[in-house]
């Protein structure tokens, strides 16, 4: 990736910082954890591992910059596991799912704490989210949501009156609304990029510019750069997106699809009018869900997933450029401010790597190594990474916990079609959705197919709000 290509995030981070040149890796090391992959899993991992154990030898290996992936370029948008609270409790009961939810609460002010305590400012502000209906084919349903978190004793989630939704969205395209104090938002690559400096500091060696190009599974398994190599009795592959390309053994478990965002120029007496100087998101009831928050230097940042669908999950080109779908993003900040007077600075994208389940996986791949791996945050990964770093963590160590035990580190769990059938069938369901969710904007019943097809794909859990 080059500079001209960096996401708005990551070269906004690197430039306050201004760090040395990159280090890559050129000679041969043994370690006793190598995590391949320096974003936020990875760097999490490494840190978590450095504080329960300080005589570990662990190596980072970084294809590019740390940050470079979905942890310099996501949203920022620090959400909870909450809204997934009816999948969690499907696949792994009432009592896991609970604790799973609470975990991911109490990680949201873990990640605050973090920051605090290390000197990392990466704007992060826990001002909560907001979850919206922007159509009456979206209403009620994070009520029900709430509902069945408060028989449980779990509901962070109140109900805003219209007053008040408009004074906490700055728009009047939302009908109803739903608010959690638990949650914000981050300047995710800063944020990345201090993890970075804190695992330096506590003593673990980073190496970027040193791409994986050979995993020899063995006891101590090998990791090959391009000029180097790391030998190691542990490793993790903290690789996200990038996974299925490397081990095909996840290719049939993940869908790697497109997050699309824009950034305003800084507008801040615009986004004071509309009452958006505050760090709250705002997520829609749409199955692709659009997003957006305010940043602290006045910007307006909007995203929206399920764009781009990639052919046998190949990391293309075009997860490294300005997003194709510029217009539909300044269509949909046109939809949400009708009235801003602020231009468009930039667009991105990214892959999400989707799983089946909508969920993440953790594991131990098959063979003689003690390889560990975890990915498939399907879009909400930026405090649950901070739980799978736990639970690899435990893994790792052979720790037997609650981290160990998790349901989420049982491996891959649900498939999808192999390819063709896989890409078909995703841009199928994609323009059917597409299709419905015009027909409800108009007001207007969709077609018994199209609605057939997003409720298919809803109810498999791949469509759950905030994921």
């Amino acid at each position: 990736m080059t500079q001209s290509q960096r996401p708005f995030w990551l070269q906004q981070a690197l430039e306050r910082e201004a760090p040395a040149p990159a280090t890559p890796l050129r000679r041969h090391l043994e370690a006793d954890v190598c995590i391949v992959g320096g974003g936020y899993t990875g760097l999490w991992s490494a840190i978590r591992l450095k504080q329960a154990e300080p005589e570990l030898n662990i190596v980072v290996l970084e294809r590019e910059l740390c940050g470079s992936g979905a942890s310099g370029r996501n949203g920022g948008c620090l959400l909870t596991w909450s809204t997934k609270y009816p999948s969690l409790c499907r696949r792994y009961g009432e009592r896991e799912a609970a604790r799973l939810v609470r975990a991911s609460e109490r990680a949201v002010l873990e990640i605050r704490d973090f920051c605090e305590q290390h000197g990392i400012d990466a704007e992060l502000r826990i001002d909560g989210t907001c979850y919206t209906a922007t159509n009456g084919a979206q209403s009620g349903t994070m009520a029900r949501l709430a509902a069945g978190l408060e028989r449980q004793g779990l509901n962070s989630w109140s109900a805003l009156s219209e007053a008040e939704l408009l004074a906490l969205t700055g728009s009047e395209a939302h009908l109803e609304g739903h608010f959690s104090p638990l949650a914000g938002s981050v300047q995710p690559a800063l944020l990345v990029r201090g993890l970075r400096r804190v695992a330096l500091d506590l003593g673990v060696a980073v190496y970027e510019h040193s791409p994986m190009t050979r995993l020899s599974r063995s006891r101590p398994a090998r990791v090959d750069t391009v000029a180097g190599s790391v030998t190691a009795g542990k490793v993790i592959l903290a690789l996200n997106a990038w996974t299925p390309g490397l081990f095909r053994e996840f290719d049939r478990h993940l869908v790697l699809v497109s997050s699309d965002m824009a950034i305003t120029s800084p507008a801040p007496a615009e986004l004071k009018r509309l009452g958006l100087n505050h760090g709250t998101t705002v997520v829609d009831g749409r199955t692709f869900v659009h997003y957006y928050r305010s940043t602290p230097d006045g910007r307006l940042m909007l995203g929206k997933g399920g764009n781009l669908f990639a052919y046998g999950n190949r990391i293309v080109g075009a997860f490294d450029r300005p997003s194709r779908y510029r217009s539909q993003l300044a269509a949909a900040l046109r939809r949400f401010f009708p009235d801003l007077r602020a231009d468009i600075a930039a667009t991105w994208t990214g892959p999400s790597d989707r799983s089946a389940t909508g969920l993440p996986f953790f594991g131990r791949l098959d063979g003689d190594g003690d390889i560990y791996y975890g990915l498939g945050y399907s879009g909400n990964g930026v405090v649950q990474s901070l739980l799978g770093a736990k639970i690899l963590t435990s893994l790792v160590l052979r720790r037997d916990d609650d981290w160990a035990r998790c349901g989420l580190a049982q491996g891959p769990q649900g498939r999808f079609p192999p390819e063709p059938v896989r890409w078909l069938g995703a841009m199928t369901v994609r323009n059917a959705i597409r299709r419905k969710e015009a027909a409800e904007d108009r007001g207007d019943e969709p077609w018994p197919w199209d609605k057939w097809l997003a409720r298919f794909a809803e109810a498999a859990g791949k469509a759950d709000k905030g994921g």
